[in-house]
């Protein structure tokens, strides 16, 4: 991490803007904090990534946000080729300054340049290869992929320097942590995901409880009566998770909970709200 720190200092002085790409289910969880003063002397152009995935109306409050707050904002499915190709009309919004300084000089044939950050898991690669109209980034449903930087020259007038996706070292909250977890962002094989999906379970009676309800085909009035481990249980039971004597495998359960969240199964889920203190 301390590595990919210094790559991105060192490389903030090569581009015109950074373009950083978050999940819009976790806007606030999913920004590393770190980023800010490593890349402060930039405009910035925040990407609310998987809006397919997150509540409609809420990432329409977070662009709001993080407009008040003085960056660009839009949101994104970086899977669709055409809706990622929004963002650089919005960057050349984000430069448009810059673009009229360059222009009065006679400065021609001199494309923008962007600097992609973000942390892993949050779709910066699927943004680059839809934005390429190839797979020029490698992309897996994993964290840790992207090791350095690389250009990627999306038009004549536009290139990318993609950075490798990093997280800082101590989170502030233990809420940050857990949201993190539920996404994807902190690998499985760290974390019991068991407890995990307790933890999920709990979010999801409080953000979402229909959908949750809906999806195992659980009682509504249960989820106020059980608790969390016996919601998970119950959730094993749905999908028919039973050993031998009938005891629940809940670690199956588990996994599938946490599976289908990841993917949008669950229904369009945002677990974070704003609020004046977040920035």
């Amino acid at each position: 991490m301390a590595k990919a720190k210094r790559l991105i200092k060192n490389s903030v002085k090569l581009v015109d803007a950074v373009v950083e790409v978050i999940d819009a289910r976790i806007p606030i969880s999913s920004r590393n904090p770190e980023l800010d003063e490593l890349t402060a002397s930039k405009p910035r152009i925040i990407v609310l990534n998987k809006s397919d995935m997150a509540d409609e109306n809420a990432t329409s409050r977070w662009i709001e946000f993080f407009k008040k707050n003085g960056s660009y904002a839009l949101s994104m499915d970086s899977r669709n080729q055409k809706n990622a190709k929004r963002l650089i009309p919005v960057a050349r919004q984000a430069l448009s300054e810059q673009l009229e300084r360059w222009a009065n000089k006679g400065y021609t044939g001199r494309g923008i340049r962007l600097m992609v950050v973000g942390i892993p898991n949050v779709g910066k690669s699927s943004l680059i290869n839809s934005l390429a109209g190839s797979k020029r980034a490698k992309v897996e449903d994993r964290p840790g992929v992207t090791r350095g930087g690389q250009w990627v020259m999306i038009s004549s007038d536009a290139e990318l320097l993609d950075m490798p996706g990093i997280l800082w070292p101590k989170f502030e909250s233990r809420k940050t942590g857990l949201a993190l977890a539920f996404t994807g962002a902190i690998k499985d094989d760290i974390m019991d995901i068991e407890s995990l999906s307790c933890e999920l379970i709990s979010c999801l009676k409080r953000v979402s409880p229909d959908s949750f309800a809906a999806r195992y085909r659980l009682e509504p009035k249960s989820l106020e009566s059980l608790s969390d481990y016996e919601l998970l249980e119950a959730v094993g039971k749905s999908r028919g998770f039973l050993a031998s004597g009938g005891a629940v495998n809940t670690e199956r359960a588990a996994a599938v909970l946490l599976d289908e969240f990841r993917s949008g199964r669950l229904g369009r889920i945002t677990l974070e709200e704003p609020y004046d203190d977040d920035l």
